[in-house]
C-alpha cells in the first residue's frame, strides 16, 4: 500500500507476564482499531520485558522511526513497574513528582507503606503532559510523540479515546471469502498485488464447521482502488469455478 499518506505508529507492549504466557494481551486490537479511525496506521508492535535497557532502546528506536509510539504496561506501584523511569532515561530528562497526581493519591487515606507505593505512580518524566484518566487507576502521560498508558484494558480504554492524533488518510477495508485453499489462487493474487501498489491484499485461511477456505482482505486509502481490487478478486475466484462469498465489514 502506498505510504505517502500513512501516519504511522508503533505499539510497545511491556511486561514479563505477557512474554511468559501468564497474561494475554487484550490491548493491541483495540489500539489498532482506535488509531485507524483517526487515520493512524499501526506499522509495528513489540512485546518486550520489564528490563530497563530493552525498554529504553525500544522507545528510542520507535520514536525516531514512527510518527507515534504507544506503550502499555509498567506504570503501576510495584518494583517491576519501571516504564516511567525508562521513558525519562530515553529522553534524557529527570523523573519528577507530578503535583496533580500526588494530590489525588494523597487524597485517599492509606497506611504509610501503601502510600509510599502509590506515590511511585505520581512520577513522570520532566516536561510530560498527563493523559486524561477518569478511572482513578495508574496515570498515563505523553512526552513528544510517545504516549504511555496502563496495561489494564479498562484503564487503557478510558485513556485512549481522549487522545486526538493528527492522522492521515483513513484506511478502507473490504473482504470476500473463497471456498478454496490459498494455493489455488496464490499466483493470481501475487500478480494482482504487483499491479495494485496502492492497496494491501491479505490472504487468511480458515477451517471451521467442516468448511475450508480463504478470506481475502483488501486495504487501502483510496476506496475506488479498494473496490476495483475486490472486483478483480471476485473474478479470480469465479475463474477457479467457485462463487465468492461477501463478507460484511
Amino acid at each position: 500500500m502506498a505510504s505517502q499518506n500513512i501516519v504511522s505508529a508503533c505499539v510497545l507492549i511491556i511486561g514479563n507476564e505477557i512474554l511468559s504466557g501468564r497474561t494475554q494481551d487484550l490491548n493491541l486490537q483495540y489500539i489498532a482499531q482506535t488509531l485507524g479511525e483517526q487515520g493512524v496506521s499501526v506499522q509495528e508492535a513489540r512485546v518486550i520485558p520489564d528490563v530497563a535497557e530493552v525498554i529504553v532502546d525500544a522507545v528510542n528506536y520507535a520514536r525516531k522511526t514512527y510518527d507515534y509510539v504507544l506503550t502499555t504496561g509498567g506504570i503501576g506501584p510495584t518494583h517491576d513497574d519501571i516504564t516511567a523511569e525508562c521513558i525519562a532515561t530515553a529522553f534524557g530528562v529527570e523523573l519528577v513528582m507530578h503535583p496533580a497526581i500526588e494530590q489525588r493519591i494523597r487524597g485517599r487515606e492509606a497506611p504509610a507503606d501503601v502510600m509510599a507505593s502509590r506515590l511511585l505512580m505520581a512520577r513522570v518524566p520532566e516536561g510530560a503532559s498527563l493523559i486524561d484518566n477518569l478511572t482513578g487507576g495508574p496515570q498515563g502521560f505523553t512526552i513528544e510523540n510517545v504516549y504511555v498508558m496502563a496495561g489494564i484494558p479498562a484503564v487503557l480504554q478510558a485513556m485512549l479515546p481522549t487522545i486526538k492524533f493528527q492522522g492521515g488518510a483513513t484506511v478502507k477495508s473490504r473482504s470476500v471469502r473463497a471456498h478454496m485453499g490459498e494455493s489455488e489462487i496464490a499466483t493470481q493474487l501475487r500478480e494482482l498485488q504487483d499491479k495494485s501498489p496502492g492497496v494491501d491484499i491479505g490472504s487468511y485461511p480458515f477451517h471451521r464447521e467442516g468448511i475450508y477456505g480463504t478470506t481475502l482482505v483488501v486495504r487501502g486509502t483510496a476506496l475506488a482502488e479498494v473496490e476495483a481490487t475486490v472486483d478483480a478478486i471476485r473474478n479470480i475466484i469465479r475463474a477457479r469455478g467457485s462463487d465468492p462469498v461477501e463478507v460484511a465489514e
